[in-house]
């Protein structure tokens, strides 16, 4: 069974429909509108999402393991459980977003805008913040 992308017309909402919820086909999401999508356990694996909107997006467990996130609109999004580990967050919105429990090993969040709860968690887990 392939994967599809598909986006309700009349609520705005995306979800993934296919067999593994893998994007690994549909790598080139630059730029993407995935606002409040629905990706929870989505492999999201090195795609490029530099520039997309996923504000108030689900990744519950999802895998965004040295995924390019540059510049990307993550705020209100629950990453709870998501891999982040080795993604390029550089000058991305993280404001709001729920990063409990993720994996943010190697993850370049230089410049990423966070509020003052999500540094201090972050600082407390010994994640590096610079230049925010």
């Amino acid at each position: 069974m392939e994967n599809y992308i598909i986006k309700n017309r009349y609520t705005g909402k995306v979800t993934i429909e296919g067999k593994a919820k893998s994007f690994r086909p549909f790598v080139e999401l630059h730029k993407a509108d995935l606002s409040g999508a629905n990706l929870s356990g989505a492999n999201l694996s090195g795609a490029d999402l530099s520039g997309a909107d996923l504000y108030k997006a689900d990744l519950i467990g999802a895998d965004l393991s040295g995924a390019d996130l540059y510049k990307a609109n993550l705020s209100g999004a629950n990453l709870s459980g998501a891999n982040l580990s080795g993604a390029n967050l550089y000058k991305a919105d993280l404001i709001g977003a729920d990063l409990s429990g993720a994996n943010l090993y190697g993850t370049n969040l230089y410049k990423a805008e966070i509020n003052n709860n999500q540094q201090a968690m972050l600082e407390a887990l010994g994640v590096k913040v610079r230049g925010i």
